[in-house]
């Protein structure tokens, strides 16, 4: 009975073990495999920030194997606003959805341009910096920053800034910044939005505007190419990527400004969720695949996720509903 019973022991601690082996096995399997897929949706057209910081985040999730596999969607309308109201609506089959956004969606709620603010979706977390600049056609009049301020003073009317963001949105916004810096009166600029980055750019090339207010990212591949020029950026220093351009500051504006970007899931999204996306996004710091999509793009890393994230979007909320209202962006 005694041995039967060493026995009988014996084979339920091997048993026991086994099904601890397996127990961690499967469930590390499981958390490698929580996150296969991200579909990344795109408040607005093709070419531009949000579109460029998906793609981008996309591709190096998938080339280091981190997911398998990334679709995007393009929704642009309502400064944004349609592809929010859609996160929001169609909340309970996004689970797997990613919305990118930046400054902006402070600017437009604070605007009241659409009645939803980031607080109706789950930040998951920033991704990015990116400076603003100021771009010319490569065989512009304009070779200098201040060759624009020079024309701006003359007559601000008749200077057209154009932008991939809304009316009185962040690319309008940070043009109003750059010249009221230079004693202009930012109420006077004559800015024209287009639906995105790429249209925006697209306008400066076709002569519809003489100056693109945009992000570096969105510009430093023409700018490499030689199609467009960068004047000025507003970083506190030069960025390596255009070691060239200087900064307003240099140049004795006191003006800066830095754009984040980052991805929201929609409202409701299990914490757990948060979680496993934001070491997802942690762990593509580390591949090279994801230093080369920010080398190529100008970009800054810039990582707050979950609450860290939600509580720097308060923070930014305050700040530039202060500016804003300084500069007469807010009725």
């Amino acid at each position: 009975m005694k041995n039967s019973a060493n026995m009988s022991y014996k084979v339920f601690l091997i048993l026991s073990v086994f099904l601890f082996i397996w127990c961690m096995f499967v469930g590390r399997v499981y958390a490698e495999a929580e996150i296969d897929k991200i579909h990344f949706l795109i408040p607005a057209g093709a070419g531009g920030g949000w579109d460029g910081t998906a793609r981008g985040v996309g591709e190096a999730l998938t080339q280091s194997k981190l997911i398998k596999r990334a679709s995007y969607q393009n929704m642009s309308g309502g400064s944004g606003g349609k592809g929010i109201a859609y996160l929001i609506k169609t909340a309970r089959r996004q689970q797997e959805t990613l919305l990118v956004n930046s400054t902006p969606i402070l600017i437009r709620s604070l605007q009241k341009v659409f009645p939803h603010t980031f607080r109706d979706l789950t930040p998951v977390a920033a991704v990015i910096a990116d400076y603003g600049v100021f771009a010319t056609r490569h065989d512009s009049e304009f070779q200098r920053w201040e060759d624009v301020l020079v024309a701006f003073r003359a007559n601000p009317r008749q200077l057209r800034v154009g932008g991939g963001s809304g009316q009185r949105s962040m690319d309008g916004l940070v043009a109003a910044l750059a010249f009221k810096a230079a004693g202009g009166d930012p109420k006077t600029v004559r800015y024209i939005p287009y639906d995105g980055g790429g249209k925006a750019l697209a306008g400066l090339l076709s002569g519809e505007t003489e100056i693109l207010s945009t992000g570096l990212g969105e510009a430093l591949e023409q700018h490499k190419a030689g199609q467009v020029r960068i004047l000025a950026i507003t970083a506190e220093k030069r960025s390596a990527a255009v070691p060239d351009v200087p900064t307003l500051k240099e140049l004795g504006y006191d003006c800066t400004f830095v754009n984040w970007r980052g991805f929201f899931g929609p409202p409701g999204l299990a914490e757990a969720q948060v979680a496993d996306y934001a070491d997802l996004l942690k762990k593509m710091y580390e591949t090279s695949a994801w230093e080369t999509v920010r080398v190529r793009n100008g970009w800054e890393n810039l990582f707050k996720p979950g609450k860290e994230f939600s509580t720097f979007l308060e923070a930014q909320e305050k700040v530039i509903g202060e500016l804003m209202g300084e500069l007469g962006f807010l009725e």
